[in-house]
Order: C-alpha cells, then sequence, then structure tokens
C-alpha cells in the first residue's frame, strides 16, 4: 500500500485538513476561555460562599448578644419594681435604658454596616454574587465539555475523513461559544440542571 493510502501522501496536508486544523485552532482558543473564565467563577462563587457564612455567623453572634441584653431588661425591670431606694432605682434604671440602647445597636447600625439588619442585607447580597458565580461556572463547564468533544470529533475527522463529523465539531464549538456567552453575560437566564 502507498504512502497516499495511509493518509502521508499529498493530501495529509491539502486544504480540507488544514480548514480542520484551522477549526481545531479555534475551538482550542475557545477551550482555554471557557476554562479560564469557569475557573475565575468556580473561585469567586467559593469566597462569595465564605463571604456570606462569615456574614451569617456574625448575623447569628448579634442576635445573641441583642437576646441576652433584652432578657437582662426584662429580668431587671421586674426586680426595679421592687427597689424603693430613689438613687438605686435611677441608677438600674440608666443601666436598662443603656442596654435598650446597645440591643437596638445590635439590631441596626447603618453607620457601621454591622446591624442585624444591614449585615442580613450584606450576606444575601454575597449569596446572590455566590449564585451569579455559579450558574456562570456551569455554563462554562458546558462550553468545556462541547468543545473538547468538538476537538476529538475535528480530530477524528482528519483520520477517518468523514466529513459529518467537522460539521458536529463545528456545531459543537458554536454550542460552546454560546454556553461562554451566556456564563459571561446571563448566567442565571438559563437553567439547565
Amino acid at each position: 500500500m502507498s504512502e497516499a493510502g495511509h493518509g502521508l501522501g499529498p493530501e495529509h496536508g491539502g486544504p480540507q485538513n488544514k480548514r480542520i486544523a484551522l477549526l481545531i485552532s479555534v475551538l482550542a482558543l475557545v477551550l482555554a476561555f471557557s476554562e479560564t473564565l469557569g475557573k475565575g467563577a468556580q473561585t469567586m462563587a467559593l469566597s462569595q460562599n465564605i463571604e456570606a457564612s462569615n456574614l451569617w455567623s456574625f448575623f447569628q453572634a448579634k442576635t445573641i448578644r441583642m437576646t441576652v441584653l433584652r432578657t437582662a431588661v426584662e429580668g431587671t425591670e421586674i426586680e426595679l419594681q421592687q427597689i424603693n431606694l430613689p438613687r438605686t432605682k435611677e441608677a438600674i434604671e440608666q443601666r436598662i435604658a443603656a442596654w435598650r440602647k446597645t440591643a437596638e445597636r445590635y439590631d441596626s447600625e447603618p453607620e457601621t454596616g454591622e446591624g442585624r439588619k444591614e449585615l442580613a442585607a450584606r450576606a444575601k447580597a454575597a449569596e446572590g454574587k455566590r449564585d451569579r458565580a455559579l450558574a456562570a461556572y456551569h455554563h462554562y463547564e458546558l462550553a468545556s465539555a462541547a468543545v473538547q468533544i468538538g476537538i476529538v470529533l475535528a480530530s477524528a475527522a482528519i483520520i477517518t475523513g468523514i466529513a459529518a463529523l467537522v460539521w458536529i465539531a463545528a456545531g459543537l464549538g458554536v454550542g460552546g461559544i454560546v454556553f461562554c456567552a451566556i456564563g459571561f453575560f446571563a448566567p442565571t437566564a438559563v437553567h439547565l440542571f
């Protein structure tokens, strides 16, 4: 059998194979983008998950402190009814007022953003960023899978000469580009899983 029969003859570097090689190069470029963007999205999702978890822990700590102070106020108010000494009663009332003010500050502290209400809003915002990053990550993963399969099929087309594999590879490449675009521009618009 001649070298031409093994794909090593003149048609080895023919125009069809050059086009397929160009397709493989484009698919590899799309793969590089989807993998890079996917890793970035995955890192962002992990970071925002940690941020949300930390904020919810801080929220719980503030809730516990606020509850302890409110309980102390209630108990002390009951004891205050039995005290007849005016100076002692006034000192206890001042302490109760300070506790109430601190409990209110634990509930809402817009100046620092560390009141319960502000912490809950920040935690929900971090969860939203996390969810968006996870949705983007899933789209980038789908893009990577489509493009990888496209590269394999395009490579097989060079060996087998089956033109349909090139068209399928190109279609998978377009699908990969579409999933990258969805992941980048509107990751929450399409839900596949």
